[in-house]
């Protein structure tokens, strides 16, 4: 077998052997892997220019639909990655936090899109006025770089360490290269034909390398980001590369470190934090074999407890059972290869110069279901180093497999230095029930660590772990780990992107930014904004009130209402001092009175009041003083549709409150749920007439087998159906399905084409009630109007839908809606 790589659109094989691949259970070859023979400089080429370009004209929401659609479909196939994950070693449990792992990266990122705008840039942080006079400012936007991700990654997890990536880069609007660690690369070539089968991706936002990274760094450049994950020596050769610094590539790099772990003072035998700490650490050991670059290495104890964990932990380890990690009764697998084996004792021995070794050790194992002289087995490994602070080994040295180093600490001052010599680390944990230990230990200990998680009895059952990167957070460390930073949320994806400072006026950073900026100029609209859906409202749409005097009855009355008795609205005898000259109306007067003055009151397009994002109240507004409001489309957000209710985004409106003065005295952003418009023309009584009339017996279906009088047959039956004139029968839907096909009437999906209705005939059509298309057409209509008038009857009732369940009027209009679009367009009469 040749694992084949990815590139210029095709699967290909690389020239020669290459590097053979080793099941690492069995020892087995699976195949080899080559890149001999591949143009690196045409790969790169061909991620700009063909998987670059239609990324970066995608919007956020769109990359983020993009996402959330390839983890679904990766999760339904993730079965067939697990048989292929235990041939690296792996047991089922440390596959599932690499293949759905990975796969949760991609729903993690895709739903970061709810905080970006709906176009294809971002913009950052507040604007910044840079006159006095309000009309030259400036602001901050992200562009994506039109470069390529090249992610060179680590043996130990070829789904998740490709998708954390990628995940964030392809939000960013950036394509990637992708060079899998080559010993498990069969692994992501696996889950990348799988993506490219799938269709959801770009062409050309994904290429595969499986084998030698060759001179690909030669043909980097200044747009392009690299990544690198592995160990800190081969990082920093990479991270020197005279192209790299030449054309100032940002480079990320994620090494291997020696974090630790902390018991805290409080922390005795018989308390949670003990247990919890021993069970952590025994896990952290075993999980992956140990092969985690966040992995507990260093295990700081107070020098009293030394022995009882020490006794503990070889406990613990003592119920990790070893072998095929297919078994059930398996804890734990293999390493990678047996060079890594080599290499793992090898790095045990250095630290044993000075430590003593105090579990494990031996070279025999006994490996359930597996030759142990075939596979790459090890024991876990437990060391003790009494004199950490002269023996700096334990600090320096790394064995990357189930191998962790005790040592004692008198005082958490010492716990913290012993941590901080491991002169940078990915993570850290300490497991105390004391808040003080906890803040002493974190303020001290962070400039060193990349991420610190403080365990004890509350948090321990939520707890992701000390060893588990989320994508929320970043992931890196200073110094031994590399310096960099990946995932962190919306921080990760602005690496992938070019940050700038645009200055011009208000109105033109208005357009290109798509928020609105005070000071702009407004957009007077035709009618009041509240009547337009979400698609027609753009940033600047603005309306200016009617006023409204503000009087003594109407401050003393909204404190009587609100118990707000505030002596500057309700005592004018107590002002002297104040920074109030009279009785001054309440700030949520004012913002309440502005809603009252800015609502529209009839029912439309706004869904909602959906919330307050910020309100300053700049002047006093006093009694018989005269106000109006200024209420300007902000900025629109997408929103996801979702449940039994009418796709809408959000718009912030800005609300301007100004007195009969012109003075600003308040400002405020308000959000609304406004619809988006239905794609679907509304079905009515003409709208029909208007369809069908130029709909012949000579029209041909689009698809499906239906004639045009079958067509209109089939549409009389909905209405018959919603009348209940179609006699009794059962629901097809399956109850636990039922909320979730509820939906699809709701939302602006058009219906799926050769969608087969359980009460037709499989693969024909049904016999024909009527004479011909004109006596079809009649009927219709006829069954049209006996709905209607059924409703209007009956207007409270809900009838009975073979798909969909019980509906009311409005329910059977969205369907009739949707339904009727579907089949008008099946036979090509729609405008």
């Amino acid at each position: 077998m040749k694992i084949q790589n990815y590139i210029h659109g095709q699967w290909v094989e690389g020239a020669g052997n290459g590097t053979a691949l080793i099941d690492s259970v069995t020892g087995d070859l699976i195949g080899h892997a080559s890149t001999e023979g591949v143009d690196f400089e045409k790969v790169l080429h061909y991620a700009r220019t063909t998987g670059g370009a239609k990324l970066r004209k995608m919007t956020f929401q769109e990359r983020g639909n993009m996402l959330k659609k390839l983890a679904m479909y990766l999760s339904k196939r993730k079965e067939q990655f697990y048989e292929i994950s235990y041939r690296t070693g792996a047991t089922r449990v440390d596959s599932w936090i690499d293949i759905e792992g990975g796969f949760g990266n991609l729903f993690a990122n895709a739903s970061l899109r709810k905080l970006f705008p709906n176009q294809p840039y971002d913009v950052e942080g507040d604007p910044i006025d840079l006159s006095r006079g309000g009309r030259f400012m400036a602001h901050h936007i992200l562009v994506p770089k039109p470069g390529v991700a090249v992610h060179i990654n680590a043996f130990n997890f070829p789904v998740w360490g490709m998708l954390e990536k990628c995940a964030v880069n392809w939000m960013a609007g950036m394509p990637a290269v992708v060079k899998p660690a080559t010993s498990t690369s069969y692994l992501a070539e696996a889950v990348v034909k799988e993506i490219i089968a799938s269709g959801i991706l770009p062409e050309g936002a994904l290429q595969l390398i499986c084998g030698s990274a060759g001179d690909m760094l030669n043909y980097v450049e200044s747009q392009d980001v690299v990544t690198f994950t592995g160990s800190a020596d081969t990082g920093r050769k990479l991270k020197a590369h005279p192209k790299i610094i030449s054309e100032s590539v940002p480079f990320n790099m994620e090494a291997d470190s020696l974090n630790a772990s902390i018991l805290g003072e409080d922390a005795k035998p018989g308390t949670p934090e003990f247990d919890l700490f021993v069970n952590q650490v025994r896990s952290e050991m075993t999980v992956k074999c140990g092969q985690k670059c966040t992995a507990i290495r260093r295990i700081i104890v107070p020098e009293g407890l030394v022995e009882d964990v020490q006794i503990a932990l070889g406990k613990a380890l003592d119920k990790v059972t070893i072998g095929d990690p297919r078994m059930k009764e398996v804890r734990m697998g293999s390493l990678v290869s047996q060079d890594q084996v080599h290499e793992v004792k090898l790095r045990t021995q250095e630290i044993a110069k000075t430590a003593s070794i105090v579990y494990g050790g031996q070279d025999k194992i006994d490996a359930i279901g597996a030759d142990p002289s075939k596979g790459a087995f090890i024991s876990p490994m437990v060391l003790r180093e009494d004199n950490p602070f002269k023996n700096t080994a334990v600090h320096e040295t790394e064995a990357f497999g189930p191998v962790a180093t005790i040592m004692p600490y008198k005082n958490i001052d010492e716990a913290t230095e012993l941590a901080r010599m491991g002169k940078g680390s990915l993570v850290s944990s300490i497991v105390t029930n004391s808040d003080k230990i906890a803040k002493e230990y974190v303020v001290g200990a962070a400039s060193h660590h990349g991420r610190i998680l403080v365990l004890n009895r509350e948090n321990a059952k939520q707890s992701t772990g000390h060893g588990s990167p989320m994508p929320q957070l970043v992931h890196g460390g200073p110094g031994r780990a590399g310096g960099g930073e990946e995932m962190g949320g919306l921080r990760g994806i602005k690496h992938y992107m070019q940050r700038c400072a645009i200055q011009g006026s208000p109105t033109t950073l208005t357009e290109i930014t798509g928020i609105y900026q005070p000071n702009s100029a407004y957009k007077e609209t035709a009618q009041h904004p509240f009547q337009y859906y979400w698609d027609d409202i753009e940033p600047g749409m603005s309306l200016k009130t009617h006023k409204r005097t503000v009087t003594d009855t109407d401050i003393i009355n909204f404190a009587n209402l609100t118990w707000d008795h505030f002596y500057a609205h309700t005592d004018i005898t107590s002002l002297k001092g104040s920074i109030f000259e009279k009785r001054t109306a309440h700030g949520y007067f004012i913002l309440a009175a502005a809603a009252g003055l800015f609502v529209w009151p009839n029912k439309g397009p706004v869904a909602a009041n959906y919330g307050l994002e910020e309100c300053r109240f700049l002047r006093p507004i006093y009694h018989n003083d005269t106000m109006y409001v200024r209420l300007t489309c902000k900025q629109k957000i997408e929103r996801d549709h979702r449940g039994e209710e009418m796709p809408s985004g959000i718009v912030k409106w800005f609300v301007e409150v100004f007195d009969q003065n012109d003075e600003l005295t308040a400002v405020a952003t308000i959000l609304t749920m406004v619809q988006k418009r239905s794609p679907f023309p509304e079905i009515n009584r003409s709208t029909i007439d208007h369809y069908i009339s130029k709909l012949t017996v000579n029209h041909k279906a689009n698809w499906g087998t239906m004639t045009p009088q079958h067509m209109v047959e089939h549409l009389e039956d909905q209405y018959r159906y919603a009348a209940a004139q179609m006699g009794e029968f059962e629901i097809a839907t399956p109850t636990e399905h039922l909320e979730k096909y509820r939906e699809t009437i709701f939302n602006h999906k058009p219906m799926p084409k050769g969608h087969q209705h359980p009460l037709m005939k499989k693969g024909e059509n049904e016999p024909l009630k009527h004479a011909d298309l004109d006596a079809a057409k009649a009927k219709l209509i006829e069954a049209m109007d006996a709905y209607e008038a059924f409703f209007k009857e009956n207007p409270e009732v809900r009838t009975k839908n073979v798909v969909f369940g019980m509906m009311d009027k409005f329910e059977w209009d969205l369907l009739a809606n949707k339904h009727f679009t579907h089949h008008f367009e099946q036979f090509g009469i729609l405008d």
